[in-house]
Protein backbone atom coordinates (compact mmCIF):
# COMPACT_ATOMS: atom_id res chain seq x y z
CA UNK A 1 0.00 0.00 0.00
CA UNK A 2 1.40 3.38 -1.08
CA UNK A 3 -0.22 6.46 0.43
CA UNK A 4 -0.65 9.36 -1.95
CA UNK A 5 0.20 11.68 0.91
CA UNK A 6 3.73 10.30 1.00
CA UNK A 7 4.02 11.20 -2.68
CA UNK A 8 3.04 14.79 -1.94
CA UNK A 9 -0.34 14.57 -3.69
CA UNK A 10 -3.70 15.87 -2.44
CA UNK A 11 -7.28 14.68 -2.88
CA UNK A 12 -10.03 16.82 -4.41
CA UNK A 13 -12.16 17.63 -1.35
CA UNK A 14 -10.88 21.08 -0.35
CA UNK A 15 -9.95 21.88 -3.93
CA UNK A 16 -13.51 21.36 -5.19
CA UNK A 17 -15.16 23.16 -2.27
CA UNK A 18 -13.04 26.23 -2.98
CA UNK A 19 -13.75 26.04 -6.72
CA UNK A 20 -17.53 25.77 -6.28
CA UNK A 21 -17.51 28.75 -3.93
CA UNK A 22 -15.17 30.75 -6.16
CA UNK A 23 -16.95 30.12 -9.45
CA UNK A 24 -14.15 28.44 -11.37
CA UNK A 25 -13.21 24.91 -12.44
CA UNK A 26 -10.14 22.78 -11.78
CA UNK A 27 -8.35 21.58 -14.94
CA UNK A 28 -8.28 17.81 -15.30
CA UNK A 29 -5.71 17.00 -17.97
CA UNK A 30 -5.17 13.45 -19.16
CA UNK A 31 -1.60 12.35 -19.78
CA UNK A 32 0.18 9.37 -21.26
CA UNK A 33 3.78 10.55 -21.61
CA UNK A 34 6.50 12.36 -19.71
CA UNK A 35 6.21 15.35 -22.04
CA UNK A 36 2.51 15.73 -21.32
CA UNK A 37 3.17 15.53 -17.59
CA UNK A 38 5.97 18.12 -17.81
CA UNK A 39 3.75 20.49 -19.79
CA UNK A 40 0.90 20.11 -17.29
CA UNK A 41 3.14 20.93 -14.33
CA UNK A 42 4.87 23.82 -16.10
CA UNK A 43 1.49 25.36 -16.97
CA UNK A 44 0.08 24.85 -13.47
CA UNK A 45 3.12 26.42 -11.81
CA UNK A 46 3.27 29.39 -14.19
CA UNK A 47 -0.42 30.14 -13.68
CA UNK A 48 -0.46 29.26 -9.96
CA UNK A 49 -3.27 26.79 -10.51
CA UNK A 50 -4.24 23.57 -8.76
CA UNK A 51 -4.33 20.72 -11.25
CA UNK A 52 -5.62 17.19 -11.70
CA UNK A 53 -3.37 14.82 -13.63
CA UNK A 54 -5.56 11.98 -14.74
CA UNK A 55 -4.98 8.67 -16.45
CA UNK A 56 -7.34 6.14 -17.94
CA UNK A 57 -7.02 2.42 -17.35
CA UNK A 58 -5.36 2.17 -20.76
CA UNK A 59 -2.92 4.99 -20.04
CA UNK A 60 -1.97 3.37 -16.73
CA UNK A 61 -1.22 0.13 -18.52
CA UNK A 62 0.76 1.99 -21.20
CA UNK A 63 2.90 3.85 -18.67
CA UNK A 64 3.15 0.96 -16.17
CA UNK A 65 1.63 1.44 -12.69
CA UNK A 66 5.00 1.50 -10.91
CA UNK A 67 6.54 4.03 -13.27
CA UNK A 68 3.36 6.12 -13.04
CA UNK A 69 3.62 6.29 -9.25
CA UNK A 70 7.15 7.67 -9.49
CA UNK A 71 6.11 10.07 -12.25
CA UNK A 72 3.44 11.46 -9.92
CA UNK A 73 5.93 11.86 -7.10
CA UNK A 74 8.35 13.43 -9.58
CA UNK A 75 5.64 15.84 -10.74
CA UNK A 76 5.26 17.18 -7.21
CA UNK A 77 9.01 17.63 -6.79
CA UNK A 78 9.25 19.18 -10.27
CA UNK A 79 6.59 21.74 -9.35
CA UNK A 80 8.59 22.66 -6.26
CA UNK A 81 11.79 22.98 -8.31
CA UNK A 82 9.93 25.36 -10.61
CA UNK A 83 9.13 27.59 -7.64
CA UNK A 84 5.78 26.37 -6.33
CA UNK A 85 6.26 25.83 -2.60
CA UNK A 86 2.93 24.09 -2.00
CA UNK A 87 1.62 22.54 -5.21
CA UNK A 88 -1.88 21.10 -5.26
CA UNK A 89 -1.65 18.10 -7.56
CA UNK A 90 -4.16 15.26 -7.78
CA UNK A 91 -3.44 11.91 -9.42
CA UNK A 92 -6.83 10.71 -10.63
CA UNK A 93 -8.11 7.57 -12.31
CA UNK A 94 -10.35 8.49 -15.24
CA UNK A 95 -13.22 6.11 -16.03
CA UNK A 96 -12.38 3.27 -13.69
CA UNK A 97 -14.39 0.33 -14.94
CA UNK A 98 -14.40 -1.90 -11.86
CA UNK A 99 -13.93 -2.03 -8.11
CA UNK A 100 -10.69 -3.96 -8.65
CA UNK A 101 -9.22 -1.28 -10.91
CA UNK A 102 -10.11 1.47 -8.45
CA UNK A 103 -8.69 -0.48 -5.51
CA UNK A 104 -5.45 -1.14 -7.38
CA UNK A 105 -5.07 2.58 -8.11
CA UNK A 106 -5.80 3.55 -4.51
CA UNK A 107 -3.25 1.02 -3.28
CA UNK A 108 -0.60 2.37 -5.64
CA UNK A 109 -0.84 6.03 -4.67
CA UNK A 110 -3.77 7.63 -6.50
CA UNK A 111 -5.41 10.40 -4.51
CA UNK A 112 -8.69 10.29 -6.42
CA UNK A 113 -10.53 7.70 -8.48
CA UNK A 114 -13.53 7.63 -10.75
CA UNK A 115 -15.81 4.65 -10.85
CA UNK A 116 -17.88 4.73 -14.02
CA UNK A 117 -20.99 2.66 -13.58
CA UNK A 118 -23.03 4.84 -15.94
CA UNK A 119 -23.69 1.96 -18.35
CA UNK A 120 -25.26 -0.09 -15.55
CA UNK A 121 -28.88 0.05 -14.35
CA UNK A 122 -29.40 2.77 -11.75
CA UNK A 123 -29.43 0.50 -8.69
CA UNK A 124 -26.37 -1.43 -9.86
CA UNK A 125 -24.50 1.82 -10.47
CA UNK A 126 -25.29 2.82 -6.88
CA UNK A 127 -24.14 -0.54 -5.51
CA UNK A 128 -20.80 -0.50 -7.39
CA UNK A 129 -20.11 3.15 -6.62
CA UNK A 130 -20.86 2.66 -2.92
CA UNK A 131 -18.42 -0.27 -2.76
CA UNK A 132 -15.64 1.88 -4.23
CA UNK A 133 -16.50 4.80 -1.94
CA UNK A 134 -16.33 2.60 1.16
CA UNK A 135 -12.81 1.44 0.32
CA UNK A 136 -11.56 4.81 -0.93
CA UNK A 137 -12.75 6.79 2.08
CA UNK A 138 -10.87 4.44 4.41
CA UNK A 139 -7.73 5.84 2.82
CA UNK A 140 -8.94 9.46 2.47
CA UNK A 141 -9.19 9.08 -1.30
CA UNK A 142 -11.98 10.99 -3.05
CA UNK A 143 -14.37 9.34 -5.50
CA UNK A 144 -16.00 10.66 -8.65
CA UNK A 145 -19.05 8.82 -9.97
CA UNK A 146 -21.05 9.17 -13.18
CA UNK A 147 -24.76 9.39 -13.84
CA UNK A 148 -25.88 9.70 -17.45
CA UNK A 149 -24.02 8.54 -20.56
CA UNK A 150 -21.69 10.53 -22.82
CA UNK A 151 -21.42 9.63 -26.48
CA UNK A 152 -18.12 9.31 -28.32
CA UNK A 153 -14.96 7.24 -28.07
CA UNK A 154 -11.93 7.74 -25.82
CA UNK A 155 -9.61 4.90 -24.84
CA UNK A 156 -11.82 2.09 -23.48
CA UNK A 157 -14.89 4.33 -23.12
CA UNK A 158 -17.33 4.10 -26.00
CA UNK A 159 -21.01 4.91 -26.45
CA UNK A 160 -22.99 5.51 -29.63
CA UNK A 161 -25.61 7.71 -27.99
CA UNK A 162 -25.67 10.08 -25.06
CA UNK A 163 -28.32 10.08 -22.36
CA UNK A 164 -28.70 13.22 -20.28
CA UNK A 165 -28.45 12.88 -16.54
CA UNK A 166 -31.89 12.79 -14.95
CA UNK A 167 -32.08 15.52 -12.28
CA UNK A 168 -34.69 13.53 -10.34
CA UNK A 169 -32.13 10.77 -9.73
CA UNK A 170 -29.17 12.78 -8.43
CA UNK A 171 -30.23 13.20 -4.79
CA UNK A 172 -30.82 9.48 -4.28
CA UNK A 173 -27.60 8.61 -6.12
CA UNK A 174 -25.36 11.04 -4.24
CA UNK A 175 -26.93 10.19 -0.87
CA UNK A 176 -26.79 6.42 -1.23
CA UNK A 177 -23.30 6.25 -2.74
CA UNK A 178 -21.53 8.91 -0.68
CA UNK A 179 -19.53 9.97 -3.76
CA UNK A 180 -17.52 13.19 -3.53
CA UNK A 181 -18.28 14.50 -7.01
CA UNK A 182 -20.62 13.60 -9.84
CA UNK A 183 -19.91 13.52 -13.56
CA UNK A 184 -23.06 14.40 -15.50
CA UNK A 185 -24.16 14.30 -19.12
CA UNK A 186 -25.43 17.58 -20.58
CA UNK A 187 -24.24 17.28 -24.16
CA UNK A 188 -20.45 17.00 -23.97
CA UNK A 189 -18.85 14.03 -25.71
CA UNK A 190 -15.60 12.07 -25.78
CA UNK A 191 -12.98 12.28 -28.52
CA UNK A 192 -12.20 14.70 -31.36
CA UNK A 193 -15.47 13.94 -33.17
CA UNK A 194 -17.94 14.99 -30.53
CA UNK A 195 -20.85 15.54 -32.90
CA UNK A 196 -21.94 14.26 -36.28
CA UNK A 197 -22.54 16.67 -39.13
CA UNK A 198 -26.27 16.02 -38.78
CA UNK A 199 -26.17 17.28 -35.18
CA UNK A 200 -24.45 20.53 -36.18
CA UNK A 201 -25.05 23.52 -38.39
CA UNK A 202 -22.40 24.96 -40.70
CA UNK A 203 -21.01 28.46 -40.51
CA UNK A 204 -21.81 29.93 -43.93
CA UNK A 205 -18.61 31.97 -43.93
CA UNK A 206 -16.09 29.31 -42.91
CA UNK A 207 -17.89 26.08 -43.71
CA UNK A 208 -16.94 24.80 -40.25
CA UNK A 209 -19.35 22.80 -38.15
CA UNK A 210 -21.10 24.59 -35.29
CA UNK A 211 -22.06 22.14 -32.51
CA UNK A 212 -25.36 22.21 -30.61
CA UNK A 213 -25.41 24.04 -27.27
CA UNK A 214 -24.99 22.26 -23.96
CA UNK A 215 -28.13 21.52 -21.94
CA UNK A 216 -27.68 24.18 -19.26
CA UNK A 217 -31.30 23.66 -18.19
CA UNK A 218 -30.35 20.15 -17.07
CA UNK A 219 -27.32 21.52 -15.22
CA UNK A 220 -29.44 24.12 -13.44
CA UNK A 221 -31.97 21.50 -12.41
CA UNK A 222 -29.19 19.34 -10.98
CA UNK A 223 -27.75 22.32 -9.11
CA UNK A 224 -31.14 22.91 -7.50
CA UNK A 225 -31.32 19.29 -6.40
CA UNK A 226 -27.75 19.24 -5.07
CA UNK A 227 -26.81 22.80 -4.12
CA UNK A 228 -23.06 23.24 -3.77
CA UNK A 229 -22.28 19.64 -4.75
CA UNK A 230 -19.19 19.27 -6.99
CA UNK A 231 -20.17 18.56 -10.59
CA UNK A 232 -17.81 17.25 -13.29
CA UNK A 233 -17.90 17.61 -17.07
CA UNK A 234 -16.23 14.94 -19.18
CA UNK A 235 -15.53 15.19 -22.91
CA UNK A 236 -14.87 18.92 -22.75
CA UNK A 237 -12.09 19.44 -25.26
CA UNK A 238 -12.74 22.29 -27.69
CA UNK A 239 -10.85 20.66 -30.59
CA UNK A 240 -8.99 23.85 -31.63
CA UNK A 241 -9.38 24.37 -35.34
CA UNK A 242 -5.86 25.75 -35.72
CA UNK A 243 -4.49 22.42 -34.50
CA UNK A 244 -6.86 20.47 -36.74
CA UNK A 245 -5.92 22.65 -39.73
CA UNK A 246 -2.19 22.17 -39.03
CA UNK A 247 -2.61 18.41 -38.78
CA UNK A 248 -4.55 18.31 -42.04
CA UNK A 249 -2.06 20.64 -43.76
CA UNK A 250 0.85 18.37 -42.97
CA UNK A 251 -0.62 15.05 -44.04
CA UNK A 252 -3.24 14.34 -41.38
CA UNK A 253 -6.85 13.45 -42.00
CA UNK A 254 -9.30 14.89 -39.48
CA UNK A 255 -12.32 16.04 -41.49
CA UNK A 256 -15.08 17.77 -39.55
CA UNK A 257 -13.47 17.31 -36.14
CA UNK A 258 -15.43 19.50 -33.74
CA UNK A 259 -15.50 20.11 -29.99
CA UNK A 260 -17.22 22.10 -27.25
CA UNK A 261 -17.10 25.91 -27.77
CA UNK A 262 -15.00 27.57 -25.11
CA UNK A 263 -17.65 30.16 -24.28
CA UNK A 264 -19.93 27.34 -23.15
CA UNK A 265 -17.19 25.87 -20.98
CA UNK A 266 -16.54 29.29 -19.43
CA UNK A 267 -20.24 29.47 -18.53
CA UNK A 268 -20.14 25.98 -17.04
CA UNK A 269 -17.03 26.80 -14.98
CA UNK A 270 -18.91 29.59 -13.21
CA UNK A 271 -21.54 27.12 -11.99
CA UNK A 272 -21.25 24.09 -9.70
CA UNK A 273 -19.07 22.47 -12.36
CA UNK A 274 -15.73 22.42 -10.57
CA UNK A 275 -13.79 19.89 -12.69
CA UNK A 276 -13.56 19.96 -16.47
CA UNK A 277 -11.83 17.12 -18.32
CA UNK A 278 -9.60 17.90 -21.29
CA UNK A 279 -7.76 15.19 -23.23
CA UNK A 280 -8.20 15.45 -27.00
CA UNK A 281 -6.94 19.04 -27.14
CA UNK A 282 -3.60 17.93 -25.72
CA UNK A 283 -3.35 15.13 -28.25
CA UNK A 284 -4.18 17.51 -31.09
CA UNK A 285 -1.66 20.15 -29.96
CA UNK A 286 1.06 17.51 -29.66
CA UNK A 287 0.30 15.91 -33.02
CA UNK A 288 0.07 19.23 -34.84
CA UNK A 289 3.46 20.34 -33.52
CA UNK A 290 5.12 17.03 -34.42
CA UNK A 291 3.65 16.91 -37.94
CA UNK A 292 4.73 20.48 -38.58
CA UNK A 293 8.24 19.79 -37.29
CA UNK A 294 8.67 16.70 -39.46
CA UNK A 295 7.56 18.65 -42.53
CA UNK A 296 9.97 21.50 -41.82
CA UNK A 297 12.88 19.32 -40.68
CA UNK A 298 12.67 16.04 -42.61
CA UNK A 299 16.19 15.09 -41.55
CA UNK A 300 15.43 15.12 -37.82
CA UNK A 301 15.13 11.79 -36.02
CA UNK A 302 16.14 12.61 -32.44
CA UNK A 303 12.86 12.49 -30.41
CA UNK A 304 14.01 15.50 -28.40
CA UNK A 305 14.01 17.59 -31.56
CA UNK A 306 10.31 17.13 -32.24
CA UNK A 307 9.05 16.46 -28.71
CA UNK A 308 10.40 19.79 -27.45
CA UNK A 309 8.07 21.90 -29.65
CA UNK A 310 5.28 19.41 -28.95
CA UNK A 311 5.71 19.90 -25.21
CA UNK A 312 5.73 23.68 -25.65
CA UNK A 313 2.55 23.56 -27.74
CA UNK A 314 0.78 21.53 -25.05
CA UNK A 315 1.97 23.88 -22.31
CA UNK A 316 0.61 26.89 -24.20
CA UNK A 317 -2.70 25.10 -24.66
CA UNK A 318 -2.89 24.20 -20.95
CA UNK A 319 -2.14 27.79 -19.93
CA UNK A 320 -4.85 29.04 -22.27
CA UNK A 321 -7.40 26.66 -20.77
CA UNK A 322 -6.48 27.55 -17.20
CA UNK A 323 -6.53 31.32 -17.70
CA UNK A 324 -9.06 31.92 -20.47
CA UNK A 325 -11.57 29.12 -19.95
CA UNK A 326 -11.52 27.60 -16.44
CA UNK A 327 -10.40 30.57 -14.36
CA UNK A 328 -8.29 28.50 -11.97
CA UNK A 329 -5.19 30.70 -12.23
CA UNK A 330 -3.90 32.39 -9.07
CA UNK A 331 -5.91 30.04 -6.87
CA UNK A 332 -3.03 28.43 -4.96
Amino acid sequence: MVSYKKLGLVNTKKMFAKAVKGGYAIPAFNFNTMEQMQAIIQAAVETKSPVIMQVSKGARKYANPTILRYMAEGAVQYAKELGCKKPQIVLHLDHGDSYETCKSCIDSGFSSVMIDGSSLPFKENIKLTKKVVNYAHKHDVTVEAELGVLAGVEDEVSAAESHYTKPEEVIEFATKTGCDSLAISIGTSHGAYKFTAAQCTRDPKTGKLVPPPLAFDVLKAIEKKLPGFPIVLHGSSSVPQDCVDTINKYGGKLPDAVGIPEEQLRKAAKSAVCKINIDSDSRLAMTAAIRKHFAEYPGHFDPRQYLTPAREAMKEMYIHKIVKVLGSNNKL
